[in-house]
Order: structure tokens, then sequence, then C-alpha cells
């Protein structure tokens, strides 16, 4: 097609005032849902393009035309000819003075999880049907008029169900602005009725949600399934008594923080650890020792989990890690990042093979490193997309020269910094710390490592998964003693062979409360939360 181009603005209505961020823009098959939901790295997706922005003023104008990055697609003119539904929207961003003495500007979190799509005042068009075709060499003029509304309330706490909120000193001194730490707590039944009574404390590590994670899925309502059995075993005592504790930790960068210290994001492991659970521990009776805490959960929260007991052994007394992230960089999905040259591309003396990024179960490649990456570059430069490598980035890299994360890669070219590389080698390698350490971690791990993984992991996490037990089996003085899950043909989010009809929750807390209960301090308090 001709060099069509989109000329983006807003009214003084949408803002007065100038504004810094990122403008998208989604070309779509189709009308419903909006097109600025109809984006994914798979060959579902629809097409968008991506433009920073600074200070621009109402009645300016940001442009999309032949110089613009696009995906898949990377040049407008190379979109076939044919009517579309056309959308954009301004990502706004917000500037952040950090300790660190940089000026950085960022999406913040407005409490919806880091979506752009849905982040409450951000600026988007209505959509708007067009045809582009060779014939046409126009403007294409479209106004940000609409607002995105606030987000929901949460729910209202109720007996079983708490939400906290705490603000972090650690988090607002690395921030230069206020930083909240949230939580979403499940009490025990018989929390209000036996106040002298102390409880375990599991921490549950997932992505944001703003009440329960679907891990719960707590349901009070009869034929709601499993989330209905919860309930009831919850409830009537036949679950150990413990404080379950999800954490709300989303960053300008990511919808959660990865509960670590970052020289990008802050020292989140520590406020987690020294503000937010003691804080718990302290108004909710919890039993506040490490051998009464365990922690748990899959994907993103799979790696915190593993994390999470490795930088803190003494503070947690067990991790049940499902489906976790990259454990071990020398399968980074499925890049070598301390080998390989390039995280494209598999290249030898006459031919060069892109890399898979994700499959199905049974082996069918859905996409590739490069396109998941493009996918990323289009919704935010720097790595501003608050997408998952660009995530990874944030938390594992230094701070570049210009403030932003220094990147692992090149995005658009794949060649890979291996500086860079060996820089997250040492601080977030979490197999490579664990074997460099084992000598002084070995004894405070030893029982406490719980690992399931699919062997078909959609994004190729097993490979990972697998150089850490090869370690592991490898351990002595002491052995680790744990245990690992390889589920036959099980894509991502496999959590282990236990039976769907008793429940995962089920499954997991009586043995987390087991080990507790065998690992326990001569004197500790194992009976006054058993009423």
């Amino acid at each position: 097609m001709a060099a069509e181009r989109f000329e983006i603005s807003f009214p003084k209505e949408s803002s007065p005032a100038a504004l810094d961020g990122h403008v998208m823009l989604v070309i779509a098959t189709r009308e419903k849902p909006e097109p600025r939901f109809q984006l994914s790295f798979t060959a579902e997706t629809q097409q968008a393009f991506g433009v920073d922005v600074d200070s621009l003023a109402p009645g300016a104008t940001a442009v999309v035309d032949s110089t613009t990055l696009g995906y898949p697609i990377e040049n407008l003119e190379d979109v076939p000819a044919g009517d579309y539904y056309v959308q954009a929207v301004l990502n706004i961003y917000e500037t952040f003075h950090l300790a660190n003495a940089h000026t950085v500007k960022l999406p913040p979190d407005k409490g919806e999880g880091q979506h752009w799509q849905l982040k409450p005042g951000n600026l988007y068009s209505k959509t708007q049907k067009v045809h582009l075709s060779p014939a046409s060499s126009g403007v294409i003029r479209l106004s940000l008029t609409e607002k995105m509304p606030d987000v929901a309330p949460a729910e209202p706490d109720t007996k079983w169900v708490k939400h906290v909120k705490v603000r972090s000193e650690l988090l607002s001194r690395f921030w230069g602005r206020p930083v909240d730490l949230g939580a979403v707590l499940l009490l025990p039944d018989g929390w209000d009725d036996h106040p002298k009574a102390r409880y375990p404390l599991i921490v549950l590590q997932d992505h944001f949600h703003r009440d329960l994670p679907g891990i719960l899925n707590m349901r009070d309502e009869p034929g709601s399934g499993a989330g209905y059995k919860f309930y009831q075993d919850w409830i009537a005592g036949r679950m150990p008594r413990v404080i379950i504790l999800t954490i709300q930790h989303a960053t300008p960068y990511f919808d959660d923080s990865y509960a670590v210290n970052s020289a990008n994001a802050g020292p989140y492991g520590d406020a987690i650890t020294q503000e937010l659970i003691p804080y718990v521990e302290r108004q909710f009776r919890g039993i506040g020792q490490g051998w009464a805490r365990a922690v748990y959960g899959g994907s993103t929260g799979g790696w915190e989990s593993l994390a999470s007991q490795v930088f803190y052994p003494d503070f947690y007394n067990g991790a049940y890690v499902f489906c976790p992230d990259v454990v071990d960089f020398r399968a980074y999905m499925t890049i070598n990042l301390y080998e390989d040259k390039n995280a494209f591309w598999v290249e030898g003396p006459f031919t060069r093979e892109p890399r898979p990024a994700m499959r199905q179960a049974d082996g069918l490649l859905i996409s590739t490193m490069e396109q998941m990456n493009r996918f990323e570059l289009v919704q935010g430069t720097k790595g501003r997309s608050a997408e998952q490598l660009d995530a990874w980035q944030a938390y594992f890299s230094t701070v570049g020269e210009d403030g932003y994360p220094q990147p692992v890669f090149n995005k658009r070219t794949g060649e890979i910094d291996h500086k860079v590389a060996e820089s997250w080698k040492e601080r977030y390698d979490l197999t490579h710390i664990m074997e460099r350490d084992w000598k002084s971690l070995g004894p405070k791990l030893e029982g406490k490592l719980h690992v399931c993984v699919g062997d078909a992991d959609s994004f190729y996490l097993d490979r990972a998964v697998h150089l850490l037990q090869d370690f592991m089996e490898t351990t002595t003085a002491p052995y680790y003693h744990g245990t690992f899950d390889f589920g036959q043909r099980k894509p991502h989010c496999y959590a282990g062979n236990f039976d769907p009809k008793v429940g995962l929750n089920q499954h997991y807390i009586p043995e987390m409360v087991k080990h507790m209960e065998e690992t326990a301090p001569k004197g500790a308090d194992v009976s006054s939360w058993k009423y």
C-alpha cells in the first residue's frame, strides 16, 4: 500500500497540559473487542505501531508513518490493502527522580496491574473504520477524546479476606515518592474466636490481583466447583489453620516486582521481608518466625518462590515452585545468555534459523524470540513495555547510562551483551548462585525446595529446571533432599501431580505445615493454632 500517514492528537478537554508517554496505534480486522485489546505475540495478533512522545501538547500530533516500527508487520507500507478498524492509545508516563540520581519517564501502576489498555487516565480514541489502499496516500487523523476510568474498588473485606496496605520507607526513598505495598490475606476459620492463637504464614506469589488470585479461587456459592470445595474445606477446619498472604507489588516496569532487590526497581525483596510481612504478622497474629513460613506460586510466582527461599534462606521454611520462570540463564527460554551470540537466531556457517519462544504442548511452534521482542518493543522503548522479557531485564540488569535498564540484548538485532549477562549471573541466576554458595546455603535449604514443571512447558522453561535438577543431584554436605516433578507433555502452569478432586491448596498446604512441624525448634508454638 502507499505510505499513508496517521496523525494522532488529543484536545485540551482531554488534558490541558503537555504529556509524555507512548502512543499505540492498533489496526484490526475486527471491530470487537476494541482494537486495543487484540494484540498478542501469537499468529492471531492484530497490527500495531508505537511511537514515543515527549511533552506532546494539546492539538500537537504524534505521527505514525513508514518510518515507525510495527508488529507483526514492520512497515506501514506493507500492511495489505483493505478495510480496517483503527484505534490509538496514549500510555502516559510520569517523571521519577530516583535515589540513584537518575531521572526517568515511566508508566506508573495505577491499580490496574500495568496494562496500558486499561490504565486509569490514559487517553484513547474511539474506534474508527478506515480503508487503506495503494490508491490513497492521505492523512488519517485520530483524536484521543476518551479517558480510561479508575479501576473498580476491591471487594470489601469479609470474615475471611482482608486487604492491607503498608507504606514502604525503603521503596519510597528509592523512587523519590510515596510507595505502598499491598496484600490480600486469607484468614483461617476461628481466627476471630481464638485471640491467643498464633498462626503459620504461607506466602502465595503471583501476578497482580486486586483480590485473591485465581489459584485460591474461594467461592461461597454452592455449585461453583473447586472454589466452593476450597471454601468448604477452609471454613470447616479440614485444612491446617494458617494465614495465606498474597502480595500486591506492581512497579512501573511490570505487574509485580519479582520480590527481589533490583538496581532499577528498588529493594522490593527487603521491603517485603522487613516491612510488609512483619506488619502482617503483628496485626494478624502470625508466629513471626522463619520455621513457620513457607512460600509457593507458579510461573512468575514460581521464580519468586524459589528466589525468596534462596535469597532469604532463614526467613522461609519451604518453597513450592510451579513452572518457574528461568532459573538458569544457560536456558533463558531457548537462549544460552553466556555462550550464544544472538538471542533471535541460531546461526551456522550458511544458515540462520529463528529461535522459538512459545510452543503448544505437542511441540507446534507458536512464536519466535524475534517476534516476542518486537511485540514488546512496539509497546515501549527502553524496556518500558511492561511485558515479560522487559520485566526480566528491568529487575536483573544494572542501570544504563540513560537511567533505564541496561539491555541484555539488542531488541532489534538480537545481539547479546555478554557483560550484562555476566552481571545477571552473579545476582539472579539461581542455579549458579546455589552452586557457588552451596557451602553456606546448603544447610539452610536442605529439604526446602520442591519444583514442578511441564516437560512441554509453553515457554521452554523446563530446560532451565532440568539444569537446576542436574546440579541439585550433585549436592553433598548436605544433599538437598528436595523434589522435582516433570509433567509429561504438560504445558505451562503445570503444578504437580495432585488429585484435582482434592485441590492444589488442599494438597500442598498440609505438606508445607507438616514440614514446619517436623523442623520446628524446641519450644516452638505448634499447638495454639490447632483447635
